[in-house]
């Protein structure tokens, strides 16, 4: 059983995509074109922002964030953003690439979220931003955070890559702070066919000066006012995210489906489950084992494919030697979590399946 099986789409749905995709070869237009200009439109309407700016991928949407906030005068080159430190590298990328500095703080460990017991203490006279990164499809705003970044005049930006449709008391995630930026690489809750990004905000100015810098710096052909690259989304991946998103709330309750099974019948001491907020969509479905590696064996031996998020955590990557200290709740994280199969066309059966497997394991 693979871990994410793309492949699994009734032919309804594959009928939509193909029609989606056909549009765009009549229409004969690429990039720029109404397909982006729809698909942003009903994502913001969706997430419940003004404003929505497609872009190459998640990892971009996070540095054009930064980037327009330091175009903005907001954000100068060697202020700090904090940045949980169990997060995927991507999160650091945006910050470092913008010559900003990360500053890591731990995340709890039952939720997995950074821990906001411990942000205020990381604030400095340089800390300009709280990145809170929403993983595994579970909410990690809170009201405190969102207390400590009005205290402190601090931009709070989600990184949103794992968590289309998840909900804090009503409101989506990316529309929970300031900015957010979201992926749309093709395992996501909402993936398209190949890279593809995108930033939802209220803030017009932050929306436009975003949307200039992802096409090179210019708001009119030929005149650049900035320095800017080309992170754009196209119109097939645009199209085709359109029609992905009339499935996605229908899709996170079949994840939530798959999550309920695991819940309730996973019974070993051996494995920990995480406390996921209320309302989490469940990109991942992770547990935790001391015995991770040997469980993982076990899993496969018996044709259950597993992945880990993620073996090596960003502070002890080579190319952030500079960040390397001690995290032990993150190292810990990394030492002992594996995540399951759990997504929409996944078979609640093969879930029980998988729950009885890990209860046998010893």
């Amino acid at each position: 059983m693979k871990y994410c099986d793309l492949k699994l789409l009734p032919d309804h749905r594959k009928e939509q995509l193909h029609d989606a995709i056909d549009s765009v070869l009549q229409s004969g237009w690429y990039l720029r074109g109404e397909a982006t200009k729809r698909f942003e439109r009903h994502y913001a309407r969706y997430i419940g922002t003004r404003y929505c700016v497609g872009c190459g991928n998640g990892l971009d949407a996070l540095w054009l964030i930064l980037r327009a906030y330091k175009e903005m005068g907001v954000i100068n080159e060697g202020d700090e953003v904090i940045v949980p430190a169990n997060t995927y590298i991507a999160s650091l990328l945006a910050i470092t690439e913008n010559r900003l500095v990360p500053v890591l703080v731990e995340p709890n460990l039952e939720t997995l979220q950074i821990d906001e017991s411990q942000i205020e203490k990381a604030i400095t006279r340089r800390t300009r931003a709280v990145m809170i990164v929403h993983l595994y499809g579970s909410c990690a705003y809170s009201k405190r955070i969102a207390e400590i970044c009005k205290k402190y005049e601090l931009k709070l930006v989600e990184d949103n890559a794992q968590a289309h449709g998840c909900e804090w008391n009503g409101i989506k995630t990316g529309a929970l702070g300031d900015a957010a930026g979201h992926s749309f690489y093709p395992t996501k809750n909402l993936g398209a066919l190949g890279d593809a990004g995108a930033v939802t905000t209220n803030d017009e100015q932050l929306a436009e000066i975003v949307r200039e810098l992802g096409n090179y710096g210019s708001s009119q052909k030929y005149l650049f006012e900035r320095c800017g690259r080309n992170s754009r989304i196209d119109e097939i991946q645009a199209a085709v995210l359109d029609v992905k998103l009339s499935w996605l709330d229908s899709d996170n309750q079949s994840r939530r489906n798959i999550a309920n099974i695991y819940d309730k019948l996973i019974n070993n001491p051996l494995i920990r489950t995480a406390k996921m907020s209320s309302r989490a969509v469940y990109h991942i479905y992770p547990l935790f084992c001391e015995k991770r590696n040997e469980l993982q064996t076990y899993l496969k031996e018996h044709d259950v494919e597993t992945v880990i998020h993620y073996p090596i955590p960003p502070h002890l990557q080579k190319c952030y030697h500079a960040l390397k200290r001690s995290f032990p709740i993150t190292e810990l994280i990394h030492q002992q979590e594996l995540s399951l199969p759990c997504y929409p066309m996944m078979k609640e059966k093969e879930a029980d399946h998988i729950a009885r497997l890990l209860n046998d394991f010893c």
